[in-house]
């Protein structure tokens, strides 16, 4: 396609701002793929529902501009108008969770008048990053419904808890290495007073997004913690931001505002753009609307279906399909040098990273390089490829888990991070923006 006919991408300023209001929006999964969900409304996005029929008489049909919300994760996409039979999809797939701390069953728990919320660790945090933060409570409640159906609402509090650490003076070691018990020490406090006065569940139920519900009616809940301190632009010429949760809202958030800035185009072009943010990537994608589940497989088959392809054309559209899957990467860290790779060492606002792996904990190989390398020329954005040091192994990401069960050509990229697993991480601008670009060049190239 013409670059020419492409929406322009916006500044990085008014990008990493946009940013930083998806991520207050998006507390939790949840929250993210609600958010989400709001932003393709305004788009002209028409959500489908995943148990009705998708191609029968009076249904809207998947053509144009829809999605559909599985829990905590999304997929939405922009059909071309003259749609060519074995087409392919242009993929970015992303994840709406991040590392934090779960709510457990009876979570209400008082110790010498301090109320505490009893949770689980979630993922793989940097523990030492989430003490002394105020931080929220949010996800879902499930609540049981007039008609005795089981109802969900979502629910975010304000900065309601924090993980106290112990003062220097009752452990005069702390300095020469903190060690944090994963059930003792990461319980937070929300509150003071008698026992009979701490209910979590009613606190959660009193900041329900539409209206306080009855705590007596919850079924069931899936809450985490999240840091409640603003996103800020910060640094010498404002090139610095920092934020809870860019591993993956980073991701997700240039992968839909693409998708909305380049509808059009897309309408125009020969591909059929589609955004997959997935949940529950921090603790191995293998659940419903995690990647390693069949969302994304059942939501293209159906699309294809409802277009009309039969299902040798739908195979062959995924062969001719490319997935790029987004999620933050690893800035060489200016005080831990001889942690990365020696040669390709990745610096801020120099561009996305292309991820590379000899193992195929990243899906990237030489013909998905080059995929990469077209759309960031198309962009006009610069580009850098990270590869781990040989001693210290790499994590993954959703890109092996969606080549090995769709067989889609894919290509492991995402912004480079300080402190990543942090409550609190740490990027460049113009990268943020970078990425948003090539995302927009990958969908209608």
């Amino acid at each position: 396609m013409d670059p020419s006919a492409r929406t322009p991408a916006p500044d990085p300023l008014t990008v990493v701002e946009d940013l930083g209001r998806y991520v207050l929006d998006s507390p939790s999964s949840f929250h993210a793929a609600h958010a989400a969900a709001a932003r393709l409304d305004s788009a002209g996005f028409e959500r489908l529902d995943e148990a009705a029929d998708w191609s029968g008489p009076g249904t809207p049909g998947v053509r144009g501009r829809r999605y559909v919300v599985r829990d905590g994760a999304i997929i939405a996409w922009a059909t071309p108008a003259d749609l060519l039979p074995a087409a392919g999809f242009r993929i970015l797939g992303a994840h709406t969770d991040s590392p934090s701390f779960k709510l457990k069953p009876r979570p209400t728990t008082t110790t010498h008048t301090w109320h505490q919320a009893a949770v689980e660790v979630y993922g793989g945090p940097l523990l030492n990053s989430w003490l002394d933060r105020e931080l929220r409570m949010a996800g879902r409640l499930v609540l049981r419904g007039d008609d005795g159906a089981p109802v969900e609402h979502l629910t975010a509090t304000g900065p309601v808890a924090r993980i106290p650490q112990l003062a220097v003076h009752l452990d005069r070691e702390a300095n020469k290495g903190l060690a944090l018990d994963r059930q003792q020490h990461v319980q937070p406090v929300w509150g003071v007073g008698a026992a009979q006065d701490a209910d979590v569940l009613a606190l959660l139920a009193e900041h329900a997004a539409d209206g306080p519900v009855d705590p007596a009616r919850i079924l069931g809940y899936d809450v985490v913690l999240a840091d409640s301190q603003p996103p800020a632009v910060f640094g010498k010429d404002g090139a610095l931001f920092a934020s809870g949760r860019l591993d993956n809202l980073s991701s997700v958030h240039a992968g839909l505002g693409a998708l909305v800035r380049e509808a059009e185009a897309v309408e125009a072009g020969p591909h059929v753009a589609v955004l997959a943010a997935f949940d529950h990537e921090e603790i191995g994608s293998g659940t419903r609307s995690g990647a390693a589940g069949p969302f994304l497989e059942d939501v293209l088959a159906r699309v294809d279906a409802a277009l009309g392809r039969t299902d040798a054309e739908h195979r062959r559209a995924l062969a001719a399909s490319v997935c790029l899957s987004a999620d933050a990467g690893h800035l060489v860290h200016p005080n831990y040098q001889g942690h990365h790779d020696p040669v390709n060492t990745p610096e801020p606002g120099a561009g996305p990273l292309l991820k590379i792996n000899a193992d195929q904990r990243y899906a990237t190989d030489a013909v998905g390089a080059g995929i990469w390398a077209e759309a960031c020329a198309r962009a006009g954005v610069p580009y850098q490829e990270f590869v781990s040091n040989n001693r210290v192994p790499c994590g993954s990401t959703i890109g092996p888990i969606t080549a090995a069960r769709l067989g889609i050509r894919t290509v492991d990229v995402g912004i480079g991070l300080l402190s990543m697993h942090s409550a609190r991480e740490l990027c460049h601008v113009d990268d943020v923006a970078a990425l948003g670009a090539v995302a927009g060049a990958f969908f209608t190239g």
